[in-house]
């Protein structure tokens, strides 16, 4: 029986400014990715994220991005390792504030954005990012695209990693995901876009944009929330999933 885990960026609202469908998407999912602050977010829609999160049994991680409001955490910094390792304790300690006061733990780490899609390929910032989540707590799962440098770098601080897949990005012969500024970045056929995730969990493979076969591995599966379609889509995947008999787990329950 396959076992792989459906995550979501949430708590992305800001202020008086509203994104996404957390409350419906955390319905679907059994993993939340929470913005702290950086890129998106903020105290009362962490707060109120990890309400609707308990509420619906879902596991949540850290989503810390650049210090980049208006870019959304989209546009490359360039920063010191110490910058990028304290950047990450500073939001996971923000996340840390509201889990404790509700009983709840911190399932995993994933950075956002430029942090992201940099990290996946300079060593010495997954390292930085790593060694933040290995000080504040090393049973923290780092979450990470599959076959990247945040994967290597997990493994030299003795960090369990889980792989992530992408349901609506394409890939590049590489691996790494095809840049948002390219035509065909971002896949809108749901079908195909469903068809890609059962053959990337089955068979630890996908298609890249040029035709080529890349090896990865998927424990988890990232769905986004906050796209016009983004809650009929959930549901479609969560739907064939089943259907596949692939089971939907929190990253927990079988990342050893």
């Amino acid at each position: 029986m396959f076992k792989v885990d459906l995550n979501s960026d949430l708590g992305e609202s800001f202020g008086v400014y509203k994104m996404g469908m957390d409350e419906e998407i955390l319905k679907f999912v059994s993993s939340a990715n929470v913005a702290c602050g950086f890129h998106a977010g903020d105290p009362c829609v962490m707060d109120e994220t990890l309400n609707l999160a308990k509420q619906n049994g879902v596991c949540i991680g850290a989503h810390p991005s650049y210090p980049d409001l208006l870019g959304f955490g989209r546009r490359n910094m360039q920063i010191s390792f110490e910058e990028a390792k304290n950047y990450a304790l500073y939001q996971l300690g923000a996340l840390f504030g509201f889990a404790k006061a509700k009983d709840m733990k911190i399932q995993h780490f994933k950075a956002h954005g430029a942090l992201y899609n940099m990290a996946v390929l300079d060593e010495n910032l997954a390292l930085a990012l790593c060694e933040a989540v290995a000080s504040f707590d090393e049973n923290i799962i780092f979450l990470g695209l599959s076959n990247s440098a945040m994967n290597e770098a997990a493994k030299k601080k003795g960090l369990r990693y889980a792989n992530e897949v992408f349901a609506d990005r394409a890939y590049n012969d590489d691996g790494t995901l095809v840049s948002r500024k390219l035509e065909g970045a971002v896949i809108t056929d749901e079908d195909l876009a469903i068809k890609r995730v059962i053959k990337m969990i089955k068979e630890s493979k996908v298609t890249s944009i040029n035709g080529k076969e890349i090896d990865l591995k998927a424990d988890s599966i990232c769905v986004h929330g906050d796209g016009i379609k983004a809650l009929e889509f959930v549901k479609k995947i969560k739907e064939n999933l089943t259907k596949e008999q692939i089971q939907i787990k929190a990253l927990n329950d079988f990342i050893n």
